[in-house]
């Protein structure tokens, strides 16, 4: 109860409403909740059957929330299957909930009309899900609801219902206190749902955008944009979003009209064959990371180039610092394909090496450039070392995906991977005098790009940098 009754001193800084979850506490008592309240409150006791962890007598667990509903409680929350074993509530108001922790039921709609012949004053529906097109159901859903109604998708796939539910009519949307307090899988720690996303402020008129990606939980990218709008006074929310189907999801979210997109990991081609205009130089590229919707046309472009040429050409000085100059690059995917034709538009004499050697055969043909296995790599006198794959990410810090020996004085050394800011490759690079090139570099570089592409005015690039370094740092 101590721990509970801090835990909801805590929230109410920020909430607006308070759930204390009955479930979660040993010995719950409703009037210690209620002395100490400063907020509205909700009392749920949840089963082990609705995804809860209650595993006692059904009967007490029922007359806890009568208790609670008698004491003073604002609402009590009690499961579809359990409605009329409620009786008289008082002055509550009663929350009809349904849980499913698999999927998303084909009769959504019919599970809602249960809910409201059952008496409901506010319905409520948690659904697992397994595809991010649910959430355009549960919004539907929300938007034709005739009663006070709770929506939302619970997962990876459904954080985005959590931010937007309440601008589609959802009543509330729940967040955790902290990471590691969630009592449902997706829950956004209560800071980002004020701060980052500010889902209090999401109306008719927010424009929205996104991250297209698989997996998505450990972009920055809604942490840097969300920042920008906000600096710049733009009424917009840059949101998660975990893709499986990349063709599907476009077509169908274009019932939110969306924005405008970044496509990553691993879209960037796939996403191609459902623009509905590219550039050219996309198109040259053959590899995409920015969605723009002008008047309802999605149009592709690519900041990854001219995010990464900027930041190493930056180091090197003169008018055409790369023309003539070997350059070695590690990686045959959709950023290497972007970096590899920028580096041969700029004059450079470029091999590309890569573990699977078939991949980079095809892409140096493409582009018209040598290529060869990563055991080529010691063989090679090289100005310029660029490494765009993922080897040396969070949490395989200790990777490289070359060795310190072949990392001379003057060579300038690039690595795409931002997290962490100062790889293993880097690290070693600079004890031996090379000049290097961060990952954050780009990444701040192709956001910039993005955000200007959407807004046509100028991004706040020096805090998109800091919001990426504080966030790198752990601040």
């Amino acid at each position: 109860m101590d721990a509970a009754l801090a835990d909801m001193k805590a929230a109410s800084k920020a909430a607006d409403v308070i759930e204390i979850r009955f479930d979660y506490v040993d010995a719950p008592e409703p009037k210690a909740f209620l002395d100490a309240a400063t907020k509205p409150l909700i009392g749920t006791h949840r089963p082990v059957r609705e995804g809860g962890r209650y595993e006692g007598d059904e009967e007490q667990r029922i007359d806890l929330l009568r208790r609670a509903a008698a004491l003073g409680f604002d609402y009590i929350d009690t499961e579809l299957d359990s409605a009329e074993r409620i009786g008289e509530h008082g002055e509550a108001k009663l929350i009809v909930s349904y849980h499913n922790f698999e999927r998303m039921p084909d009769d959504l709609e019919a599970v809602h009309a249960r809910i409201v012949d059952a008496g409901a004053d506010v319905a409520k529906l948690a659904v697992m899900a397994t595809d991010i097109c649910d959430n355009l159901r549960m919004f539907d859903l929300l938007r034709a609801a005739e009663i006070p109604t709770i929506g939302l998708c619970m997962g990876e796939e459904g954080v985005i219902s959590r931010i937007l539910g309440p601008g589609m009519g959802s009543l509330l949307s729940f967040g955790t206190l902290d990471t590691g307090k969630e009592s449902a899988p997706g829950q956004v720690p209560i800071g980002d749902m004020r701060e980052l996303y500010r889902v209090n402020e999401i109306d008719g008129e927010t424009r929205l955008y996104g991250v297209i990606a698989n997996p998505v939980a450990h972009s920055m990218s809604p942490a840097i944009h969300n920042a920008a709008f906000r600096a710049k006074g733009i009424n917009a929310v840059y949101l998660p979003l975990k893709v499986a189907d990349v063709r599907r999801f476009v077509q169908e979210f274009k019932r939110l009209d969306m924005q405008g997109y970044s496509v990553t990991i691993p879209h960037k081609v796939d996403v191609m064959d459902v623009m509905d205009e590219v550039d050219q130089f996309v198109r040259d590229i053959g590899a995409m990371n920015t969605v723009v919707n002008r008047d309802g046309r999605l149009c592709g472009y690519n900041t990854d180039c001219t995010g990464a040429l900027r930041a190493i050409e930056s180091v090197m000085g003169g008018d055409a610092p790369l023309q003539d100059k070997h350059v070695v690059m590690l990686g045959a995917g959709g950023t290497s394909r972007a970096i590899g034709y920028g580096v041969k538009a700029r004059g450079g004499r470029l091999t590309i090496l890569n573990r699977t050697v078939a991949k980079a055969e095809r892409l140096a043909g493409e582009i018209g450039c040598e290529w060869g296995p990563l055991d080529r790599l010691p063989k090679l006198q090289m100005d310029v070392l660029l490494n765009t794959t993922s080897v040396g990410m969070h949490p395989k810090m200790e990777d490289t995906p070359a060795p310190a020996e072949l990392l001379r004085e003057g060579m300038v050394v690039f690595d795409a991977v931002y997290n962490p800011m100062e790889t293993r490759l880097l690290r070693e690079a600079a004890e031996r005098g090379c000049v290097t090139v961060s990952g954050v570099d780009m990444f701040v570089n192709q956001a910039v790009a993005q955000f200007e592409l959407w807004t046509g005015g100028d991004a706040p690039e020096g805090l998109m940098r800091e919001v990426v370094i504080k966030r790198l740092s752990g601040r």
